[in-house]
């Protein structure tokens, strides 16, 4: 998501930014384009060239005391030039009193003006987390997001192919459960991706013959997690003799997520394979790698070291003869 109106601050309710309107209420749909926040003191003093457009303003009690040194009409003017400013909207800190006036010239700009009984300091820190959790690029897929051993394993598929009983599998073996059917996918700084499941089905599965049920009423708490981190994808295809799949492993197929990308594998279905066992081994594999060691590559190593050994072994022996 690129901006976010500041009607979506009010609605908050997980990082405790208690803001109430106070004016500009027809200026809600105005956009905050960045988590950055600014304290325009400078800005009321006449300096405005460095305001940013679509930033979030805050008033403390130092822009609020400088104001009130100033004769009414000039601080009048001070305001209505910052509110005549492309800002997205003003907080007032500690639940300051705001004069009507301030409230006026708010409603007249239609620029959204908020309080909050938090500091300053306290205030910046909520609200630059928040921006930085709803500004983030996201999307959704359709899938299952579960938690093996400690990885985050996001498993694709057609519908039908088995992937809601894969992982009810995998939960029956004391893994855990993020989402099911719809994934909710974010992009966080560092270049990952954390995925979650929706409200309304959190926690939910639908399996074809049984219908929907809860994971977390059937298996408790632990058997679920509201978000993970996508670590690896699992594809799940329909088995064809006519394609040559990867015995070796050694070349790693990348799956992009939100222009991250992530260590891909794709697994051919058919009946006779342990499908579980086989995502149970791929997550010890992925650990095993993030150590450093790499099987098929060692092994393909150890090979080539085997073949060159014996080739040359079989070239001295031509010689001797």
């Amino acid at each position: 998501m690129d901006s976010i109106k500041i009607e979506q601050l009010l609605k908050d309710r997980d990082f405790d930014l208690r803001l109430e309107l106070l004016a500009g209420e027809n200026g809600l749909d105005r956009r905050v384009v960045s988590s950055r926040i600014q304290k325009p003191g400078l800005a009321l003093s006449g300096f405005t060239e460095h305001i940013h457009k679509d930033r979030l303003q805050v008033f403390g009690n130092t822009e609020i005391s400088y104001l009130a040194t100033l004769r009414h009409d000039e601080a009048l003017k001070r305001v209505r030039d910052l509110f005549r400013l492309p800002i997205a909207c003003l907080v007032v800190t500690k639940n300051l009193p705001v004069e009507d006036w301030v409230k006026r010239e708010a409603n007249d700009a239609r620029v959204p003006l908020l309080r909050t009984s938090h500091l300053s300091s306290a205030f910046i820190d909520n609200i630059e987390r928040f921006l930085q959790e709803a500004l983030t690029a996201s999307t959704s897929v359709h899938g299952v997001l579960i938690d093996v051993i400690g990885v985050g394993v996001l498993i694709l598929g057609k519908s039908g192919i088995g992937k809601s009983e894969l992982a009810l599998d995998l939960v029956t073996r004391g893994h855990r459960l993020v989402a099911d059917d719809i994934v909710d996918l974010k992009k966080k700084q560092g270049g990952s991706v954390y995925g979650s499941g929706s409200e309304i089905i959190k926690h939910h599965m639908e399996i074809r013959g049984i219908g929907i049920i809860n994971i977390k009423d059937l298996f408790g708490v632990s058997a679920v997690r509201e978000r993970k981190k996508v670590e690896m994808v699992v594809e799940l295809v329909e088995w064809d003799d006519k394609v040559e799949y990867d015995r070796l492993g050694v070349e790693e197929q990348k799956y992009t997520i939100l222009d991250i990308e992530v260590p891909l594998l794709v697994i051919p279905v058919r009946p006779g394979r342990n499908l579980t066992t086989i995502v149970e081994v791929a997550a010890r594999n992925h650990l095993l790698k993030l150590q450093g060691h790499h099987s098929a590559k060692e092994f393909q190593e150890k090979l080539s070291r085997e073949i060159a050994q014996a080739t040359l072994t079989r070239g001295i022996g031509d010689e001797v003869e």
